[in-house]
């Protein structure tokens, strides 16, 4: 059976067993959409909105030092926003009618699929288009010095343009 098959089966049986359930979104670390059943929302956007509600999360349990990231939880007056890692490069995603009162039990379920479904993801590896999780520790950016950059890569001492003749 291949993945696709496997997340999707797991996804649509969450969903069956879950009916406060609105939607599902299965989405990279990135914000690239994996695969969706919301019914009236832009998955895309919610990928997106989730990736970076879960780097924030991640890089918020990093520094205050409580242990690792477990999900995201947005409540509305309607329902509830959740996000779980799922793997090591992608994040599930359910929007839910419940209020934030109903989400123990949820959680419970979801924290399992999630991790079958990136298990599942993470065997079929590069396929889906995310990146890893970076380093809470790691530099924001590396500048390279131009003296160890390649010869060809340097700028050249002459304009690489001539001025037209008048």
């Amino acid at each position: 059976m291949d993945a696709d098959t496997v997340v999707g089966t797991e996804l649509r049986g969450l969903r069956r067993r879950r009916p406060d359930i609105a939607g599902t979104v299965l989405a990279g670390t990135d914000g690239l959409l994996i695969c969706s059943d919301l019914p009236s929302t832009d998955a895309t956007h919610l990928a997106a909105l989730a990736a970076a509600s879960f780097g924030l999360g991640h890089r918020v349990a990093d520094t205050v030092g409580r242990g690792d990231f477990r999900e995201s939880v947005v409540c509305t007056t309607a329902g509830c926003v959740v996000t779980y890692p799922a793997g090591r490069a992608a994040l599930l995603t359910l929007v839910t009618v419940s209020s934030a009162e109903d989400l123990r039990g949820l959680h419970e379920e979801a924290r399992v699929v999630a991790h079958r479904a990136g298990r599942v993801l993470d065997v079929r590896g590069g396929g889906i288009g995310a990146t890893p999780i970076p380093d809470a520790h790691a530099p924001l950016a590396v500048r390279t010095p131009m003296a160890t950059l390649p010869t060809q890569l340097r700028r050249s001492a002459r304009p690489t343009w001539r001025r037209p003749p008048i």
